[in-house]
């Protein structure tokens, strides 16, 4: 199975990256079409150890068949290295994802809609103050209120970040709990909740589709360029 899923995909984006239009891709600009090196076993068991789960056996797969991370999604796969003895995933905003609660399931629902709705109302409007300095302290400490609730480390217990699209906007990995093995979208930086990715039939998207649906769009892509055949 590991073979059929992932055999290939290492030459495949290569191909990519070689292509005389692989520039114009979404994000190649910051993965350059480079994977880097695949994990060994022993290094992933160590990695599961520290962070003490078991990945979805999709993404380990594609750890020590693919890749630790790079050209991906977005701006790509971020990697996962071992720094100083401690295995971390490396990227904008990885560091989101509180490696301590990663065994701890991530929470089938997030924050109270009426909550939220009612801070939203709260947000204050820069033309209902006179003065800017006043809008920019009212501002201030409502966000410190919206953060405090969406980006509590329990909202994202047991995901790691794995991509960037960019405007502070990020995709996650759930490794643990119900949801475990797919991809969620997080668009709190434009004062939304996380949201599951769904497919064209509103399934949720695992690591693996989520990954191979882009490089089949990525060489899609390649092949209608001029003078491709």
């Amino acid at each position: 199975m590991v073979d059929q899923l992932w055999n290939g995909v290492r030459q495949r984006v290569a191909a990519l990256g070689a292509h005389s239009a692989s520039g114009q891709a979404f994000g190649s600009l910051g993965h350059r079409w480079v994977l880097e090196d695949p994990l060994a076993d022993d290094a992933l068991a160590e990695l599961e150890a520290q962070v003490g789960v078991r990945l979805p056996e999709d993404y380990r797969d594609f750890l020590t068949c693919v890749g630790a991370g790079g050209a991906g999604p977005a701006y790509g796969l971020f990697p996962v290295r071992r720094v100083q003895g401690r295995w971390r995933w490396e990227g904008d905003g990885a560091d989101l994802a509180d490696l301590s609660m990663l065994a701890q399931p991530f929470p089938d629902h997030g924050p109270d809609p009426e909550l939220l709705g009612a801070l939203l109302a709260e947000r204050p409007e820069e033309e209902d103050f006179e003065e800017i300095e006043d809008f920019d302290d009212a501002i201030e400490a409502w966000d410190e209120r919206w953060d405090a609730v969406m980006f509590a480390p329990e909202r994202t217990a047991g995901a790691i970040v794995i991509s960037h699209l960019g405007c502070a906007l990020r995709e996650w990995l759930i490794v643990s709990g119900t949801h475990r093995g797919t991809i969620w979208s997080d668009c709190r930086a434009d004062d939304a909740d996380l949201v599951p990715l769904l497919d064209d039939g509103g399934r949720p998207v695992t690591f693996a589709r989520w990954y191979t649906a882009w490089l089949e769009a990525a060489e899609l892509t390649a092949q209608q360029q001029p003078g491709t055949t």
